[in-house]
């Protein structure tokens, strides 16, 4: 396989479409990192839900062209994370988003650790304290940004909704 390849791996709880993800095969990037990473990202910016639906392990690896193993380790990472959780009846959804609560504690010093790597690594290649600040702000600011962005087309204004007329 050459370039990206990309199919749509989550339904709302309305049954509608909601994600179009890209994987990479030319990737250094593992391909099962590569959706878990994909499918943290869509949570982040609201495009998947509490609640929503991901596409069942065995048709995500027909759609992407990928070893079914793949689509399962990076299933198994997120519900290891608590963003996942799977069911015999209702499969893989989303068990939590943004609007689900604070973290546990579990999750928080993962979190720091891992978040302390990557500081680390910024430092050792000589990043300024206050260019870390800033990128990090910039980085939580486009999520914010994408999830108003997408509560705002799921909730339109009154009058505004489709299929109404003034």
């Amino acid at each position: 396989m050459v370039g990206c390849i990309g199919c749509t791996i989550g339904t709302d709880t309305d049954g509608r479409l909601r994600v179009r993800i890209e994987l990479d095969p030319t990737a250094e990037r593992p391909l099962y990192q590569q959706l878990h990473d994909r499918v943290i990202d869509a949570v982040a910016r609201g495009e998947l839900r509490e609640g929503d639906a991901l596409v069942s392990v065995r048709q995500l690896a027909v759609r992407f062209g990928i070893n079914a193993a793949t689509v399962v380790k990076a299933y198994d990472a997120l519900r290891n994370e608590g963003i996942v959780r799977t069911s015999r009846r209702s499969g893989s959804v989303i068990a939590r988003d943004a609007a689900s609560g604070p973290p546990d504690e579990r999750f928080l010093a993962d979190w720091s650790a891992r978040l302390s790597v990557l500081i680390a690594e910024g430092i050792a290649h000589g990043v300024e304290r206050s260019e870390l600040e800033a990128r990090t702000s910039a980085i939580a600011w486009l999520f914010d940004q994408a999830r108003e962005q997408h509560d705002a087309a799921d909730h339109p204004p009154a009058g505004d909704q489709k299929g109404t007329t003034p």
